[in-house]
């Protein structure tokens, strides 16, 4: 065995990550494992050695997986081993992707595969934290060519202070969780959670997390040297015609340019007309060599159209569809829109919309999460779709894809810590994006706020989003922030920057960086910007509706929640269910019951609020401990020759003695009229200390008949 190649980081609270190449996998073009703590990743990268002829794209695929075995656990299901992955698997491996693709050369068109495993864990670091400076190690000691190395870390904000790389535990009492990842220099990727900061304080979070990435980064440089990879392979994936290459420029530029600038606020129609010039050039070629020619001729127009739309914003202030550059499109929003869901919401801006609905349900609809370092439940879901139609393709709508997992992430985070934490209910939120033209997660942020207000959710604030973009030249010494990006202004330009908040401050971000030499200055404009074209969606969406509604549709579940006494949840749910069964049988409501805090929490749900009234009497009922002196409805249990047996509480029986019945002085129980299964006021008027039976009275809360004259 050949002696692996170790170099160790050191964090700033002490901990140690240790990179290994040399030893796993080595026949991947590259692969290193990292160690922190009991913590083990390894990953890998391959690249193929030519590029499939006609790619002008790069084919990166960045896949990270969980063994169940990392943690000593097994699989659920029948099959008992992984399956598919996780949606927080698909989150981190869009994490990586994010941070690593810009960084391969433009002209490089080989199908790159990283793969990051988790192969061992302690279920206090997290791992997810450590996958980019894994996958980044791994492409850092192949010849595989790359403008990195980069890296990612989690900086969270706990007790006022800022943690690199946090554990479990330690994040759940963050207000700021973010995700960064950045070259040496620059940032590359942003993405996280926040509850409600400032604008100067996201910014504070990243530059933290920057500096730590700085030294992973130099660590990885000096792998690199120690492998002896610094000389990376070449290749040659793209024929250029520099003859051809200059004709199309010729031909087309002021003709793309006067489009660009035409302001004509209508997609389909810019795209035709894009689409026309390109067609009117290629039929000047001849005939037999068009086919040929049409790819490089396809390649070098995008170019021409890229130039002529940065130019008209750079130079004239002119965007695609005429606004400025702080100008957000006309916004219209209706709520209640469809009967049938519990909330519903339509939110329009420009050529992006979104039909939202919400549904409430009980504890049984909870999400149950079951994943490798995660077990527990969600009661808020946000899910979010993404049909062909909406940007008038004609293809089929097949499952469920990364983009759609990835901006319903987004929006999630931007909305949950909007929800009390003890609502009662379990809340869907449901985004179909019906147009796009420019940031469908953040129109599904917009409606999803409008529909759970519809829907009567007590949210805390509203929250709003914004697409943020960025036209910049030479390192940034030029350049135009742009607020609310049509598609073509993300595809063609350097920043997609979307900020969520509530009027007090930021809930969620999301950034991705395509070019190199982004200042904090440019960041902090760009906040700033951001937060006054937030300010005017919210005043949109406030004219629609303003505030929760007050009650609930008539048609959603009503639910009441009781806490008691954890020695009661027995008494509740009864011999194998009994109690709790027959509650629901009687009354109709459906009933949870669970352990919170050492105590029990019992969810009463029903269509009508007879029903929880009903049930919640017997619950009371069940868990109430029996008072000296209060008044209960009992039921006759038993007729005997010297009294009356009554349930005065479930469970609880008390003799109500024939003296007590009434003033009046009857022979025999059966001249009272009162019969078995009857029901009958009473007092409980004492609890033998040395039997505990109970001694009832109804007589006491009669009035008290006079005395005769003669006595």
């Amino acid at each position: 065995m050949t002696n692996p190649i170790v170099k160790r980081i050191e964090l700033s609270d002490g901990r140690t990550i240790t990179l290994e190449t040399g030893k796993l996998a080595k026949q991947a073009d590259g692969a290193v494992t990292l160690r922190m703590g009991n913590t083990v990743l390894l990953a890998t990268v391959c690249a193929a050695k030519d590029a499939t002829p006609g790619t002008d794209f790069m084919p990166l695929q960045v896949e990270y997986r969980e063994k169940f075995a990392s943690f000593g656990r097994y699989p659920g299901g029948f099959l008992k081993r992984e399956g598919r992955p996780s949606d927080s698997e698909i989150l981190v491996s869009r994490l990586v992707d994010r941070a690593l693709r810009p960084l391969f050369p433009d002209d490089y068109h080989a199908d790159v595969f990283v793969n990051v495993i988790l192969y061992s864990a302690d279920g206090q670091d997290m791992p997810d934290a450590l996958a980019g400076l894994a996958a980044s190690a791994a492409i850092a000691v192949s010849d595989i060519p790359f403008n990195g190395p980069i890296s990612e870390v989690r900086v969270a904000r706990i007790d006022g202070k800022f943690v690199i790389n946090p554990t479990f535990k330690q994040l759940e009492n963050a207000d700021i969780d973010i995700m960064v990842g950045a070259t040496i220099d620059n940032i590359m990727m942003v993405e996280g959670e926040m509850n409600e900061v400032s604008e100067a304080e996201m910014l504070d979070a990243i530059k933290f997390a920057h500096e730590e990435i700085k030294k992973q980064c130099q660590a990885q440089i000096e792998l690199t040297e120690m492998v002896g990879k610094t000389v990376k392979r070449t290749y040659s994936h793209e024929v250029n015609d520099d003859e051809l290459r200059k004709a199309v420029w010729d031909a087309c530029y002021r003709k793309a340019y006067d489009i660009a600038k035409s302001q004509n606020p209508n997609k389909h129609q810019r795209t035709e007309a894009f689409e026309a010039i390109q067609q009117e050039f290629l039929e000047t070629i001849p005939e037999e060599q068009r086919e040929e020619k049409a790819p490089l001729v396809a390649r070098y127009y995008h170019e021409v159209e890229k130039e002529a739309m940065r130019r008209c914003i750079l130079d004239e202030g002119k965007r695609l569809d005429g606004r400025t550059t702080t100008e957000i499109r006309p916004i219209w929003c209706e709520v209640d829109y469809l009967p049938g869901p519990h909330g519903s919401a339509i939110f329009t801006r420009g050529e992006t919309q979104s039909l939202t609905t919400v549904t409430l349900g009980t504890k049984l609809d909870e999400k149950i999460i079951d994943e490798v370092l995660m077990q527990g439940t969600d009661r808020f879901l946000l899910h979010y779709n993404f049909p062909p139609f909406s940007t008038g393709e004609a293809r089929p709508w097949r499952a469920t894809g990364r983009r759609e997992i990835g901006h319903g992430n987004l929006a999630h985070r931007a909305l949950k810590r909007m929800i009390p934490k003890d609502y009662p209910y379990v809340v869907r939120v449901v985004s179909d994006i019906l147009e796009s033209n420019g940031s469908s997660s953040m129109a599904t942020v917009c409606a999803g706020t409008l529909a759970l207000m519809d829907a009567g959710v007590a949210i805390k604030k509203p929250v709003a989003g914004i697409a943020m973009g960025l036209i910049s030249e030479n390192k940034g010494q030029n350049y135009a922030i742009l607020s609310d990006i049509l598609g073509d202004e993300d595809h063609l330009g350097d920043m997609d920057f979307k900020v969520c908040g509530t009027k007090d401050g930021i809930t969620a971000t999301q950034m991705d960086i395509k070019v190199d030499g982004l200042s904090y200055e440019i960041l902090e404009k760009a906040l700033a910007q951001a937060k006054a074209g937030r300010e005017h969606i919210m005043s949109k969406m406030m004219e629609c509706i303003s505030e929760p509604r007050t009650d609930l549709k008539p048609h959603a579940p009503r639910i009441e929640v009781i806490i008691i006494p954890k020695d009661f949840i027995g008494a509740v749910i009864g011999p194998g269910g009994k109690i709790i069964q027959g509650i629901q049988e009687e009354t109709g409501a459906v009933i949870a019951i669970e352990e919170v805090d050492g105590k029990g929490r019992v969810e009463v749900s029903a269509s009508n609020k007879e029903s929880i009234d009903a049930a919640m009497r017997k619950i009371k009922g069940i868990v109430a401990v029996p008072e000296v002196g209060e008044v209960y409805q009992a039921t006759v249990r038993s007729v005997m020759p010297y009294g009356l047996f009554c349930e005065f509480l479930p469970g609880k029986d008390g003799l109500l003695h024939i003296s007590e019945i009434d003033w009046r002085r009857f022979e025999k129980v059966e001249d009272t009229g009162i019969k078995e299964g009857d029901t009958i006021s009473v007092k409980l008027m004492d609890i033998d200390s040395r039997t505990g039976k109970f001694k009832l009275s109804h007589k006491v809360l009669l009035p008290r008949p006079p005395k005769a004259d003669n006595q």
